[in-house]
């Protein structure tokens, strides 16, 4: 089956005062139709760049996307996003494929009315005149959760809370009817009640509109019931993919093993003690030829300091880059 999207080795980097920062490193993957995708590590691994870069929303300069290809397929046919000018690929950013991003309140305009952000869209994208743009817009309101969608209508961000400014932003994400939906972080900022509000109505749309969706997250506990399949990224590489529940059950790779480990979890003795990863993530600004999580690995050998192993099967359709798992070592 031909998947919606392919990413194939995937290379961006900043090319700062300081250097050149190695952001995201060969990243390869695929999404289904109608599946959820979460995209797993901690700040600097690369994960929220490699979405920007498919959808040219990094600025350039510093940032460059040197290599890859983002191949979406549509009604239309495929194309290479990476290759689209500014004009095509703002296009398909906001019809074809919605971007959530991390804190609302600062992706808001604080000058324009909820109503005037989700109509800009819909006029844009679609054939709406101003009063099908107003109608559809109160629509999405109120399939979002927001009360009172005609009042809140008219409302600027700053008049409403975190939660629904969150909301609104899915509405927008949504409001053209996208093949795929990209949701960056879009719980960081709100409390674990309000997490939960919004994982549930992702989970709502999802079976409701089929959309793909990719989630951006550095919560691995998040996603256990959210996800179908989950990448873990670190140093601008995806170190193991697996189908969510082979992840939680059976992890290949130490920085996957030690991720879970620092969750917190109800199924386990109570006087069970989280384990940290000791040390800090590589210096993006020097390229690396081995394994980038070797510094941090207590599975480490000489074959790990030598070169950067590659995302093979370890299992159906579960991968991981490490020398020392299934029969891997030397």
């Amino acid at each position: 089956m031909t998947p919606i999207l392919e990413v194939k080795n995937l290379v961006t980097k900043f090319h700062a005062i300081d250097g050149i920062v190695n952001a995201v490193n060969g990243v390869s993957f695929r999404l289904e139709e109608g599946e959820t995708l979460a995209i797993v590590g901690e700040s600097g691994s690369g994960k929220s760049v490699s979405m920007m870069s498919i959808l040219g929303l990094l600025p350039s300069p510093p940032a460059k996307v040197e290599g890859g290809e983002a191949i979406f397929h549509s009604e239309k046919g495929a194309v290479d996003l990476l290759k689209l000018p500014y004009d095509e690929i703002s296009n398909v950013h906001g019809g074809r494929i919605g971007f959530i991003f991390q804190d609302p309140g600062t992706s808001l305009n604080p000058i324009l009315t909820v109503g005037e952000q989700i109509t800009e869209s819909l006029t844009r994208h679609l054939v709406m005149d101003s009063q099908q743009a107003r109608r559809r817009a109160i629509d999405l309101l109120a399939d979002v959760g927001i009360p009172d969608p005609e009042l809140r209508f008219s409302a600027y961000p700053f008049q409403l809370s975190g939660g629904m400014r969150q909301r609104v932003m899915i509405a927008i994400a949504v409001a053209c009817s996208p093949s795929i939906v990209i949701a960056d972080e879009p719980t960081t900022a709100l409390d674990v009640t309000i997490q939960a509000q919004i994982v549930s109505l992702f989970k709502e749309l999802r079976k409701r509109m089929g959309v793909s969706t990719i989630w951006i997250t550095h919560d691995l506990g998040l996603v256990a019931g959210l996800a179908d399949r989950v990448l873990v990224m670190y140093a601008g590489k995806i170190m193991e993919s697996a189908p969510v529940d082979d992840l939680y059950e059976n992890p290949q790779h130490p920085y996957t093993v030690g991720l879970l480990g620092a969750l917190p979890r109800l199924d386990t003795d109570e006087t069970r003690r989280l384990v940290s990863i000791e040390g800090a993530p590589p210096d993006s600004t020097i390229p690396i030829q081995h394994c980038p999580f070797a510094w941090r690995c207590t599975r480490a050998f000489d074959r790990c300091w030598q070169e950067a192993p590659a995302l093979l099967d370890v299992e159906k359709n579960h991968q991981a880059a490490c020398f020392a798992v299934s029969g891997r070592g030397g």
